[in-house]
């Protein structure tokens, strides 16, 4: 575990040494969990969210985009179940004067569990080697059912007090269980109560006549006011999507562990409407295509496990979460979630208004299902700079630091390096990033000896560096240096781009 810790300080140092994440208005001592994307990490971010909406909207010919507003009419989030549910449940601790999710602290020894079990599980793989059948070990090893069955009934238990809203046994639960204060060690609890997540805000120009209402705290329901308005303009058949990226806000407990929780943050959603009753096709469909772009992106298969949910939402009647093994263990990055008919019908209810389909083949109206998919930007930005990190010893023993980002979503695509400040060198090297940077971004550094170039590069995730030699005079080819390899390879400027554009083609990443 302290390896991991380690390594989770190392992302958040490296993020911001190398211009990719700053603490919010820092030169004021930061605002807690909120933070700015700088130069670099607003150039991944783009690139995430691009990675993303040109697999979900241009490559479904029945699925399209909006970008609804963040302020909705407040009686939007009554509709929604999020002004009388949103809440999560609060405990304090009385000796730390720390604030916990309840249930965040039950899910966590839940999940320290599950890791004895699988330590047994893995035991027992390299004890019996090729012989060893896993299905057998688990429903017949005493430990491994002991570990998993507990788990399960933990989980099972939390699951009903928080849907009959019996806090006193969540409260009771984390006594039994003995679960202290993570970073004390204190056993002493307040009684566990809810907690809204919305922000509010005022709209107007006098308190007198202001309106309450809520910054969004997702952006689901900004598609659902507006399905009709997009099914009529667009003529769409059912079953279609709508997508959308955009801003969130929650006034979080716990925010903590850098950018995974934050009070600010990036959704990118896609709500699909379809059928009643063809909507568990449809939700297995979704959780198998969202599974295979996360793989398509080689961040490793074994870094990813779906967590089907006990505890379902008001809404739901199937939720699984994509989960990704962050330094601090799997958590939540994407949550695929059959969502029936609530949220048309409940608008409709306070709307007053009519959202309802007319199927021509089944010659009837009806509400349509919701299946959505719904990643945070922003924890698959950590995904991909958390795994990208490495330090490699090289064959000289020597070290380097490198961000292994995938090529496609690199912040800089290429580095062009004079070798020297020179002999015409820096000019032919300008005249390569002036006819780059109408397809890509891509930046000039002449600063220190080229090694030491190079490295600086490596550790911001550059895929190719291209130095200008003076045999590039003679014949007009340069070195390319590949990043992951550190393979360098001669090669005509006018190649260059042609190379570059075969590392970073959508088709080749997403085919």
């Amino acid at each position: 575990m302290a390896n991991n810790e380690d390594q989770f300080k190392k992302v958040i140092s490296h993020a911001k040494e190398y211009g990719f994440i700053f603490a919010s208005s820092e030169i004021y001592d930061g605002l807690s969990a909120v933070y700015d994307y700088a130069q670099n990490g607003v150039e991944l971010k783009k690139n995430i969210r691009e990675y993303w909406w040109r697999s979900m909207v241009y490559l479904h010919q029945n699925i399209v985009g909006i970008d609804a507003a963040i302020l909705m009419h407040p009686t939007t989030w009554k509709a929604s179940g999020h002004v009388d549910a949103f809440n999560d449940p609060l405990i304090d601790n009385k000796d730390s004067k720390k604030r916990y999710r309840a249930d965040v602290l039950i899910e966590d020894y839940a999940e320290k569990l599950n890791q004895k079990a699988e330590k047994e599980i893995e035991k027992a793989r390299k004890r019996f080697g090729d012989n060893f059948d896993e299905a057998q070990f688990v429903a017949t090893n005493e430990r491994v059912i002991r570990y998993k069955t507990e788990q399960r009934e933990i989980l099972e238990r939390m699951a009903r007090s928080l849907d009959s809203e019996n806090l006193a046994d969540v409260k009771a639960l984390i006594e039994e269980l003995g679960i202290a204060d993570p970073d004390t060690g204190s056993k002493n609890w307040t009684e566990v109560r809810q907690f809204n997540l919305m922000f509010g805000t005022k709209l107007g120009a006098s308190a007198e006549s202001a309106t309450d209402l809520y910054l969004r705290p997702e952006t689901a329901q900004g598609i659902f006011v507006n399905f009709l308005n997009v099914q009529k303009s667009g003529r769409m058949k059912i079953p279609f999507g709508i997508a959308q990226t955009g801003k969130a806000f929650r006034n979080e407990i716990v925010a903590r562990q850098f950018i995974f929780r934050m009070r600010e943050f990036e959704q990118m959603e896609m709500q699909f409407f379809v059928r009643p009753g063809e909507e568990m096709k449809w939700y297995e469909y979704w959780k198998e295509t969202r599974l295979k772009w996360h793989l398509s992106l080689g961040l490793g298969a074994e870094n990813y496990r779906f967590h089907d949910h006990e505890k379902l939402a008001h809404y739901a009647n199937a939720a699984s979460d994509i989960e990704f093994n962050f330094p601090f263990g799997f958590k939540e990055l994407e949550g695929i979630h059959s969502r029936t008919d609530f949220d048309l019908k409940a608008h409709e209810e306070y709307s007053g208004k009519k959202l309802q389909f007319f199927d021509p083949e089944l010659n009837k109206n009806y509400t349509p299902y919701v299946v959505e998919t719904s990643i945070g930007l922003d924890r698959m930005f950590l995904a991909v700079l958390s795994t990208s990190l490495q330090d490699e010893t090289l064959e000289d023993g020597s070290t380097r630091t490198v961000l292994k980002i995938p090529s496609i979503l690199a912040p800089v695509k290429a580095a062009v390096l004079p070798l020297v400040k020179k002999d015409g060198l820096p000019e032919i090297a300008q005249s390569i990033i002036d006819s780059l940077q109408w397809d890509y971004n891509v930046v000039y550094d002449e600063k220190d000896a080229v090694g030491r170039r190079y490295r600086r590069q490596d550790a911001a995730g550059t895929p190719f560096c291209i130095t200008v030699d003076h045999q590039t005079k003679e014949d007009q080819t340069v070195t390319i240096r590949h990043r992951d390899s550190m393979e360098q390879e001669r090669v005509a400027i006018s190649e260059i781009s042609e190379k570059i554009h075969n590392s970073i083609s959508y088709k080749a990443w997403l085919q």
